[in-house]
């Protein structure tokens, strides 16, 4: 199993490119970085609240992103690895990256997170990571889900 301690965050950029060359994309990722411009286009640009892609090597093993600015003294991150690198710990390393930026930014920021209201993958990332489950909610878009707050002491 590959180590997920190599995993970069490499940033993408305001027209939907890696910020580096060189990074291996996978199909799925192209799709990854035309949304993540999508969503650019829509919230704004405003480091480091951004979208990265989850480098290993040379190779994008998957994406992570605040899914906007914070609003309300409250910031949301989201995070998808490409198949076929779930299940090897790069989820939970994505997550905590986005912890890590987030607080160096903002020590007072509290980060959000939503899932699918059940237990999967993710919801274990999120508690492993000293994330709250505050209950379902009405996502605009999604519908209801399990709305997540990381813990002050996290």
């Amino acid at each position: 199993m590959p180590s997920s301690e190599s995993l970069r965050l490499v940033v993408v950029q305001e027209d939907g490119s890696p910020s580096e060359s060189g990074v291996v994309v996978p199909s799925v990722g192209l799709e990854v970085l035309t949304s993540t411009a999508s969503l650019y286009r829509r919230v704004g640009y405003v480091p480091p609240w951004i979208g990265y892609l989850a480098v290993r090597g040379t190779e994008a093993v998957g994406g992570c992103a605040f899914t906007a600015p914070p609003a309300a003294n409250r910031v949301e991150i989201a995070y998808f690895t490409f198949p076929p690198h779930e299940g090897r710990g790069f989820a939970t390393a994505m997550a905590r990256a986005l912890v890590e930026v987030a607080r160096r930014a903002d020590q007072d920021v509290l980060v959000t997170a939503h899932t699918l209201p059940q237990g999967s993958a993710s919801t274990r990332i999120l508690r492993n990571l000293h994330f709250e489950c505050i209950g379902p909610i009405e996502h605009p878009e999604d519908g209801t889900v399990w709305e997540w707050h990381l813990r002050r002491d996290g």
